[in-house]
């Protein structure tokens, strides 16, 4: 299981039956706006195709791709200036982003 801890700035990852070791797969490097931050992030989808996290990062109105392998350290940006708050993605991997700015 994967989620986005809003209130603390990361994405937390579970594994399958463990209930209270989660670990932190992205951010966890304190608010801020660096790729290696993030602010208030509000949704987060896996692409397992690259092996890859989509995060939703509320606080920071961008969309950002973060690598799952071993000793990845920062997101790269993947959409700039939205008001996210939610995504999905469908089987043949179409990303949908939600805009509350826009009301999109």
């Amino acid at each position: 299981v994967v989620i986005a801890d809003w209130g603390n700035h990361r994405i937390m990852q579970w594994k399958n039956g463990d209930t209270t070791n989660g670990q932190v797969v992205a951010g966890g490097n304190g608010y801020g706006n660096g790729l290696h931050q993030l602010n208030s992030p509000s949704d987060v989808v896996i692409d397992k195709e690259t092996d890859s996290l989509i995060i939703c990062d509320w606080g920071n109105q961008r969309v950002v791709r973060w690598s799952r392998r071993s000793g990845t350290t920062q997101g790269e940006m993947f959409i700039n200036n939205i008001t996210c708050s939610g995504l999905a993605m469908d089987e043949q991997r179409y990303l949908y982003v939600s805009d509350t700015e826009k009301h999109e």
